[in-house]
């Protein structure tokens, strides 16, 4: 007798971006995820604000205003609510949106591309005062693990001259001036290359690289280390 029974989908992989503001992260990973559907494969950009689940409006929905409540709010609230609020906040929109739109994907041999991944959550509590660094790591630990990190290194004094503004969120809420962005963003940068100094990130120094030679170190690593031709 001949079985019917189809065999499952290889699994999708999961590429994920880490890097201070201004690296370039999100317009590496949407070029990469253009660049992975023109080479033949599905693949999916997902970000900070990817809350659409397939054929579920009810859970779609809902994923959106926990979205509206972490990532599009008033910054006196933010302030009053506290760092252990926003990291287990935070914590529960990682996990819902892991849950219900990367893991599926995955599951169905969708590669996903990860514009927000949680890394520089990791590195911004590590420098704070308020919450220790074990419960940050702790609220984490059961995402999925990416299959690849892509760690863009630049510092942030170039980053700045690259990003041009940036929010009180990506000064630490320390200033308004360049130098407090600059101290900030560095400092939360030392924290992510430790990260990377123990993980097996993709290291890509992009100071003196221009978007073109960006796209090919990362396209070469794809090949490389995940076997996908980009």
């Amino acid at each position: 007798m001949t079985s019917t029974t189809q065999a499952s989908p290889v699994p999708g992989r999961l590429i994920t971006f880490a890097g201070g503001d201004g690296a370039g992260k999100s317009t590496l990973a949407a070029r990469l995820h253009r660049a992975l559907n023109d080479a033949g494969h599905e693949a999916i950009l997902v970000g900070k604000h990817s809350t659409e689940i397939p054929r579920d409006p009810e859970l779609s929905a809902y994923l959106d205003r926990l979205n509206e409540l972490v990532y599009r709010r008033d910054s006196r609230v933010s302030k009053a609510c506290g760092d252990h609020y926003w990291l287990l906040a935070l914590a529960s929109w990682y996990t819902l949106q892991d849950r219900l739109v990367i893991q599926p994907a995955l599951a169905a041999g969708t590669h996903v591309v990860l514009d927000n991944a949680h890394h520089k959550i990791l590195a911004r509590y590590a420098v704070s005062p308020e919450v220790p660094v074990r419960l940050t790591e702790q609220v984490f630990t059961h995402l999925t693990e990416p299959d690849l990190v892509l760690f863009l290194d630049i510092c942030a004094r170039e980053a700045l001259v690259r990003k041009g503004s940036f929010t009180s969120l990506e000064a630490g809420h320390a200033g308004g001036s360049d130098e407090d962005f600059i101290h900030y963003q560095d400092t939360v940068l030392n924290q992510m290359r430790e990260q990377a100094s123990y993980s097996d990130w993709h290291w890509l120094d992009v100071a003196d690289l221009d978007r073109d030679q960006v796209f090919k170190a990362a396209t070469d690593a794809i090949n490389e280390r995940l076997h996908l031709a980009v």
